[in-house]
């Protein structure tokens, strides 16, 4: 057996989304952002989402809270497990954001202007199977959540999860879990921007099996609280077709 529950949470915004955002809508080159990634902190209506996350949590009933968290390294999204009220946490350098290589902190006008054949490459390959020069692609990080979730099942026999993440690892999670075709996740990916603070739910009663997606995406819990909605795709490109 292993794990009957995976909650999933999206990091709250950062102030990376903040200034991808920003970029992508002046239609500059670079994200100016001034730290490696793994560096970036929450903004402030992050920090409110993080808090509005856990004052939920604190609210169920105790047979629906989880019993273990396990946490990207990332910054944001260390704040916000403890924002939340979620340590002490498993920090796993598997659930990292996807690795951009060359085109780290380049927006899609910057990936065009500067690296042509590379915005080429991703056209025709695709999001799922496209790998940056130094990067990863989707396939690459669905490979390391294979390794993950093997090891989480065995330290988790019969519990309920929360994994603090990202918004592409939430995707390839879905993936990973259920059993999707690449169309499937691809169809998902251009329809849903994963939003900041939300939640995810797989659940499989049995801890044997394919996961069955009980809540995708939701953000009901920030309304709750009056805390901000906000939604920032995490990929240069929020339709990867």
């Amino acid at each position: 057996m292993g794990a009957t529950e995976l909650i999933l949470i999206r990091h709250g915004e950062s102030a990376g989304n903040v200034a991808a955002t920003q970029a992508q809508l002046t239609g500059a080159e670079v994200i100016d952002v001034g730290l490696r990634d793994a560096d970036v902190p929450l903004s402030g209506a992050g920090e409110q989402q993080s808090q509005a996350l856990g004052e939920w949590l604190a609210g169920l009933p105790a047979q629906e809270r989880p019993e273990s968290v396990w946490c990207s390294p990332y910054l944001r999204a260390r704040q916000t497990a403890e924002l939340a009220g979620l340590a002490p946490f498993r920090v796993d350098e598997r659930l990292r954001d996807r690795e951009l290589g060359i085109l780290d902190l380049l927006t899609s006008a910057g990936v065009a202007a500067r690296y042509p054949i590379e915005a080429q490459r991703k056209q025709r390959l695709g999001k799922f199977a496209y790998r940056p020069p130094g990067g990863e692609s989707w396939a690459d990080v669905a490979l390391r959540l294979r390794s993950l979730l093997r090891d989480l099942d065995d330290a988790e026999d019969g519990r309920r999860v929360a994994v603090v993440c990202h918004d592409a690892v939430i995707l390839l999670m879905r993936y990973v879990c259920e059993g999707l075709a690449e169309a499937e996740l691809l169809d998902i990916a251009a329809t849903n921007s994963v939003r900041n603070g939300s939640l995810t739910r797989l659940v499989r009663p049995s801890g044997t099996g394919t996961w069955v997606a009980a809540a995708f995406n939701a953000v009901e819990h920030l309304a709750w609280a009056g805390a901000p909605v906000t939604e920032h795709s995490g990929e240069n490109d929020v339709h990867p077709r």
